[in-house]
């Protein structure tokens, strides 16, 4: 079995309207519009007096010279937008651990804003998926590994689906001045200040239709029943502390589950140019396995995301690494680098490579012996039409 230990994934992916390769077909099904207007009030962040190009979900912040594509209007002094994608992808994965299946992936985010005079922005966020309906094991997804299917067995070479509810966040931002601000932010579901943006929103992996296999190092807490966070921006700098549940959502894909508040956390994050992001952060999760409640994890986060923009062409690069410390047991660690080209809002290259050092890629008798695995993902899209 040590032949895990050096596993080494490659997959090329190239179409017309899609990437595929004889391993791997998938035809996305990505719905993205976007329309710009000149708003008669302040356009500025949620949470204080910045780009608003720059929030992306939760708390989170991306670098703003490349902003989500989507709808924004007015109405009634509100501002209004959505972001939405839809995928659909056949995969074949060869070797014994591997398989076929067709699947698909989705999200929608919607968000509501308006300023109640010079000093104070209400906000609503939500954010939905389709993944339920693909079933409680999700796709296929080797190497992959975290959260229980049925409540009973591991997954394992399957990325489990996200809930039909992954946010519903109420937040009050209070400016002090055009340089600093507090806020406030509640979600049932919602996303803790810990780890970077979530991979389904960074440009630098949205293109990318899997999710990574160091996912339960890096960003996996976007999705926890029952998150309060309190925050201060000064300029381009932003502080932020939450209290929040550690167990991971259950194998009910459908309701709301009960928030506990046990867990913590604390980042920093900095954007020294409207082309850089990057934040530290490290929080204490409260048994966050349903399959082992006795065991505790710290985990601590780094990540960078950077962009260059020049005419037509957009691209961002994005390095994470991830450290989680057991209580009791041992510490782990994953690194990802990723990449997206958008040249000419019609060739669009991404990549992904990732090494991760697991020990739940086994039952019995090797389980919790622990192996380094890496990945690479390589995948070409040439997009006909924008609609």
């Amino acid at each position: 079995m040590n032949y895990i230990a050096h596993l080494f994934l490659f997959i090329f992916m190239f179409s017309m309207n899609a990437y595929s390769s004889h391993h791997e077909t998938y035809i996305p099904l990505r719905k993205m519009k976007q329309h710009m207007f000149e708003a008669n009030h302040r356009m500025h962040g949620m949470y204080g007096y910045y780009p608003m190009e720059r929030d992306i979900s939760g708390t989170d912040w991306q670098p703003e010279s490349i902003p989500l594509d989507g709808l924004q209007f007015e109405a009634h002094k509100w501002l209004f937008m959505t972001h939405d994608f839809l995928n659909a992808a056949y995969t074949h994965q060869t070797g014994p651990r591997g398989g076929s299946q067709l699947f698909s992936t989705s999200m929608f985010m919607a968000t509501a804003q308006r300023d109640f005079g010079n000093r104070y922005t209400f906000a609503l966020r939500a954010m939905f998926s389709l993944d339920p309906l693909m079933g409680p094991k999700g796709y296929r997804l080797l190497l992959q590994t975290g959260e229980p299917g049925n409540g009973e067995t591991p997954l394992i070479d399957r990325q489990h689906p996200h809930d039909l509810f992954d946010e519903l966040a109420i937040v009050n931002t209070f400016e002090i001045n055009q340089k600093h601000s507090v806020f406030f932010y509640f979600g049932l579901p919602g996303q803790p200040a810990l780890g970077p943006p979530i991979y389904l929103m960074r440009y630098s992996g949205t293109y990318n239709p899997e999710a990574p296999i160091s996912h339960h190092w890096l960003d996996s807490t976007h999705v926890q029943f029952g998150v309060f966070t309190a925050g201060y921006i000064w300029q381009n700098l932003k502080i932020d502390t939450s209290i929040f549940t550690g167990r991971e959502p259950d194998q009910h894909r459908y309701d709301i589950e009960r928030p506990r508040f046990d867990s913590y956390s604390v980042r920093a994050t900095y954007n020294a140019t409207p082309n850089i992001s990057s934040q530290i952060s490290t929080g204490f999760l409260k048994s966050p396995e349903q399959l082992e409640p006795t065991i505790n994890i710290t985990r601590t986060t780094a990540s960078l995301s950077y962009n260059i923009v020049w005419r037509s062409i957009k691209w961002q690069w994005t390095g994470c690494w991830g450290r989680n410390q057991k209580h009791p047991g041992s510490a782990s660690n994953a690194f990802l680098r990723e990449t997206t080209l958008n040249g000419a809002e019609k060739h669009i290259i991404f990549g992904r490579y990732e090494h991760v050092e697991k020990d739940d890629l086994f039952p019995q008798p090797f389980a919790q012996e622990k192996f380094q695995v890496g990945k690479l993902t390589i995948g070409y899209i040439y997009q006909i039409t924008d609609w």
